[in-house]
């Protein structure tokens, strides 16, 4: 009886584990099926990336244009003024999706100026305020130093590699396509965590995959840390 019973509870255990193990399984190729064509886009924009400086990539299909337009008068007294006036006169679809607004502050070249010519009053340069829209196909970038006539206005259009780049780095998108990237980022965890899981109950060389992993930990931390340490 009491053989049987270690039996019967030997069996159960392993009914469990394989109930486990399968269903990591399932859902870890659910998980995988809803982020594929993010993860494709993600993949190829960032190895674009991450290769752009070193190799001197320059994103293809990428125009720019540069202008002055000059404000009405009386000129907007704020930035929101300013974005609605731009978003009329440009016609623009949807107002800005990011505005900033830098205070005045001395020139640091002026400080040092000041300094050595014995001045008490250093320049001091005017509020800045900037203003982007579109979207990661087309942008328009506004720069407004307060008390100018005009306005600096940079529009850029963007190609089949330039838009995937902004559309990775979320550049001009709304709040529900960075929490789809959120859903994405959450995904690559379990991901991540799941296929150890699988590799773990379903491998018998566990010590060679210890070492790889552990080689994989080191070496990432060391290319990591080198150059905080320059």
């Amino acid at each position: 009886m009491a053989e049987a019973a270690a039996t019967a509870l030997a069996n159960n255990a392993i009914n469990r584990r394989l109930a486990f193990v399968r269903w990591v399984r399932r859902t870890h190729g659910w998980f995988g099926l809803w982020g594929a064509l993010l993860g494709l886009m993600m993949g190829f924009s960032g190895v674009w990336l991450n290769h752009r400086n070193v190799m001197k990539l320059q994103l293809p299909s990428q125009q720019q244009i540069n202008a002055q337009l000059e404000l009405p008068d009386p000129r907007p007294a704020t930035i929101d003024a300013l974005g609605a006036w731009i978003q009329q006169t440009l016609k623009l679809d949807r107002p800005a999706n990011n505005q900033r607004v830098e205070r005045p502050r001395p020139v640091a070249w002026a400080e040092k100026g000041a300094e050595r010519g014995g001045e008490q009053r250093p320049l001091t340069q005017p509020e800045r305020w900037t203003l982007n829209f579109g979207g990661p196909n087309h942008v328009v970038q506004v720069e407004y130093w307060v008390g100018n006539k005009s306005v600096g206005v940079r529009t850029t259009e963007n190609g089949f590699v330039a838009t995937l780049t902004n559309l990775h780095k979320g550049t001009g998108m709304p709040v529900p396509w960075i929490l789809l990237i959120d859903t994405l980022a959450g995904s690559m965890i379990f991901l991540s965590i799941s296929g150890a899981i699988l590799w773990w109950e379903t491998h018998r060389r566990r010590g060679l995959g210890i070492a790889i992993f552990g080689v994989s930990v080191v070496v990432t931390v060391a290319l990591a840390v080198a150059p905080l340490q320059l």
